[in-house]
């Protein structure tokens, strides 16, 4: 069994506020997340093993972003996204 069977995925866009490296200019940018939440309960052809992994699993969040063009009309460079986390776990 997959670790896709054990999740429902979403995409889903969410802001930070992120500051330029090469101007300097802070501002608000729209990142992209994968969200994968845990299903309610495990698929029936599960075995043993599948469901020690289950009862382990939580919900988290996977930014697909890696990259986003700065917003002053004069710069427009892109700039790598530092300072968020790539995964984040859910609550």
């Amino acid at each position: 069994m997959e670790e896709r069977d054990m999740f429902d995925e979403k995409d889903q866009k969410r802001s930070h506020n992120l500051t330029c490296p090469h101007c300097r200019q802070a501002g608000d940018y729209e990142l992209s997340w994968l969200v994968r939440t845990k299903k309610r309960q495990l698929p029936p052809r599960a075995d043993e093993r599948d469901r020690a992994k289950f009862a382990k699993a939580r919900s988290y969040m996977v930014r697909k972003d890696d990259m986003v063009a700065c917003k002053n009309l004069r710069c427009r460079k892109r700039f790598e996204v530092a300072g968020v986390q790539s995964v984040a776990f859910l609550e």
